[in-house]
């Protein structure tokens, strides 16, 4: 079947060479198809908007397991700051995270998309596209049997192609501090604050080149405004172990969807994965290791269907994307019901431990 077809320049295009581009596009090409990955920066370390940190059911279970260890460091454990910065530290018997030296992560799979045959064009934004016989024209590149957008938030795929948009975000800033060493590393710090993170939280962790301190807050379109961590680094960077007198590196900033998946992330010829897609956790904003898996079962049935007559590839699409039922209920009432006074009340409560556990450790697997 497969043989007989091949009449466009390529079986898949993705737009977006990040964790969940790269794992289509790797998934795909290790299955045969003809790849090509449109990046739009040089290179792929640059102007990040990830905070690179990787959970254990990716590190050991992915691709994202063969990462050099000189780019990542282990953290066992969570410290939970309450507002008035009493905290409770949490942890789970073999549980942890990696902190990652994000830049140099994204140009060791930018080299991986390229090891497993793909076609990776830096420099290549993705502009335009139409409908074609049998597939896509991608403006400026060829023609497609299939389009995937991995664009991020603001997908200009979904929009070229008519596919859901993401409509609820944070909006997340975060420092880079180069050779900065916290006084208590082992940990991810997680600080909870209506005043500085309404609807989210901030967060002091080691990595393996220095020190990364951020905050998110809800983003409210029509009253837009960025999130104060000048001010807040102040009132907790002693407590979160930090150095005095540190000078910042690069700033991460964007927005980071938390509405769970988007409405339409297929139509005929065209899918969504990643951020774009809506593929984040709306509680923890952890979205490396589902925008892999989400990314990695879509290339695998672009590959099946053109291949071997498997299922179409956009319902695999709609099928597998995780529905975050659970942590949906939990983002709007933490949204909802935000006050810093029950935290400061609680934090050492068993309650409150429990549904930290939830959240922190390993419960990432919903229907």
């Amino acid at each position: 079947m497969y043989s007989t077809s091949r009449s466009s320049d390529f079986d898949l295009i993705v737009a977006g060479a990040s964790f969940a581009g790269a794992a289509c596009a790797i998934a795909a090409a290790q299955r045969g198809m003809r790849v090509c990955v449109l990046e739009r920066k040089r290179d792929p370390g640059e102007k990040l908007h990830t905070t690179g940190i990787i959970v254990k059911e990716a590190a050991e279970s992915t691709l994202l397991g063969n990462i050099p260890a000189t780019m990542t460091r282990r953290i066992e454990g969570i410290r939970l700051y309450a507002p008035g910065l009493e905290h409770v530290a949490l942890v789970a018997p073999g549980y942890y995270f990696h902190t990652t030296d994000t830049p140099m992560v994204m140009r060791w799979l930018a080299d991986q998309i390229r090891v497993h045959n793909v076609e990776l064009r830096l420099g290549s934004a993705f502009t335009a596209a139409s409908r074609c016989a049998g597939g896509w024209q991608v403006e400026n590149i060829g023609t497609t049997r299939y389009l995937v957008g991995a664009d991020g938030a603001r997908s200009s795929v979904a929009r070229q192609c008519g596919l859901g948009k993401v409509r609820k975000f944070l909006f997340g800033v975060e420092y880079e501090f180069p050779g900065a060493c916290l006084a208590r590393p082992d940990a991810l710090h997680c600080f909870i604050s209506k005043r500085y993170a309404p609807g989210y939280i901030g967060w002091i962790a080691q990595n393996p080149t220095g020190v990364q301190a951020g905050l998110a807050m809800r983003h409210d379109p029509s009253n837009a405004r960025v999130p104060d961590i000048d001010g807040f680094l102040l009132r907790v960077g002693q407590a979160g172990g930090l150095p005095r007198r540190l000078k910042s590196g690069h700033t991460r900033a964007g927005l980071i969807p938390c509405g769970g998946p988007v409405a339409d992330i297929a139509c005929d010829g065209a899918i969504l994965v990643g951020d774009a897609a809506g593929i984040v956790s709306p509680v923890t904003a952890g979205g490396i290791h589902y925008a892999w898996e989400h990314g990695w079962t879509v290339g695998r049935a672009v590959a099946a269907h053109l291949r071997d007559g498997g299922p179409h590839p956009e319902a695999v699409a709609a099928q597998c994307a995780p529905r975050f039922r659970a942590k949906r209920a939990l983002r709007w009432a933490y949204d909802s019901l935000q006050f810093d006074w029950p935290f400061n009340l609680l934090i050492h409560s068993r309650p409150l431990r429990w549904a930290a556990e939830q959240v922190y450790f390993h419960k990432r697997r919903q229907p």
